[in-house]
């Protein structure tokens, strides 16, 4: 039973481990993105979509906005199915980021570089970054590549 105890103890200070590096760490990650393009792609009657680039800016993103009517069909083109896709398109360092995505997410994509396409967060979650309201559940990011999504990490 002391084992047992002992091992439970060492799995949570292991967690708590964990987490406060993470959480540490955390402020690393906004220096990366000191400099890095962001062009986003929005349609030009969105406002939220000028939202998530000020909230890009405050954290250090070089931000460019264009209208495009088109951005849409721009992300379909790009591999995001229409189901997957956010309001906006933003290109950043030769990845494609669909809607509200938060920025913990681009810099750990950016950090690990994983061989995908994109990352989304389809439709326009209340209380993601640029569109106001409460949170009402964690926000679902999508890794896709060659067309397929799957589960990148739950805000």
């Amino acid at each position: 039973m002391q084992k047992s105890m002992k091992n439970h103890m060492v799995r949570t200070l292991g967690a708590f481990a964990v987490a406060l590096a993470s959480a540490v760490a955390l402020p690393s990650f906004s220096a990366h993105a000191e400099g890095i393009e962001a062009r986003i792609i929005k349609n030009p009657n969105c406002g939220c979509c000028t939202m998530h680039g000020e909230y890009l800016r405050e954290h250090g993103f070089d931000v460019t906005i264009t209208n495009d009517e088109n951005v849409y069909d721009m992300a379909t083109m790009i591999g995001i199915p229409e189901d997957m896709q956010g309001c906006h398109l933003t290109m950043i360092d030769g990845y494609a980021v669909s809607g509200h995505v938060p920025v913990e997410s681009i810099l750990r994509m950016l950090e690990e570089r994983p061989a995908i396409t994109a990352l989304t967060l389809p439709g326009m979650p209340m209380g993601s970054p640029g569109m106001g309201g409460a949170k009402e559940a964690p926000f679902e990011i999508y890794s896709l590549k060659n067309g397929k999504a799957e589960i990148y990490e739950l805000r």
